[in-house]
């Protein structure tokens, strides 16, 4: 069962992701200097795509670590400390990675949204399958 937990809530935090960069689509490509193709579209093929559920993978697999050793197990509880996991853990690196490579604050900022979000769907996924 905890198999399946982890994998819907990779999933939750992929489409979290994906509604996330669709909608800031435009803000995102320009901040980051990602190159675009002819058609507006960023480059790089399914490679990136990849990689990310391969993410969403670890990181379900240990927020479900860490939920078991801290007796997180109702929905509210788990989409708080998904959402803590996001705030205070991983938008803060990203900040950090994004100051010193000289990058856009607006790129923290959406970046580090998607980390919030995806990581409460997470947590709220987990706690729910």
């Amino acid at each position: 069962m905890e198999a399946v937990s982890i994998l819907a809530a990779s999933v939750a935090g992929f489409a979290t992701g994906a509604v996330w960069y669709m909608a800031l689509s435009k803000p995102w490509i320009a901040a980051s200097g990602v190159r675009v193709g002819a058609d507006g579209r960023p480059m790089g093929g399914a490679a990136p795509f990849v990689v990310s559920f391969v993410v969403m993978l670890v990181v379900s697999g240990f927020m479900r670590h860490v939920f078991a050793g801290a007796g997180i197990a109702t929905p509210g509880a788990g989409l708080v400390a998904g959402l803590g996991c996001g705030a205070f853990l991983i938008a803060p690196w990203i900040a950090m990675g994004n100051a010193y490579a000289g990058r856009p604050a607006a790129l923290s900022v959406i970046d580090g949204g998607y980390a919030v979000l995806g990581c409460g769907a997470i947590g709220l996924v987990l706690t729910l399958v």
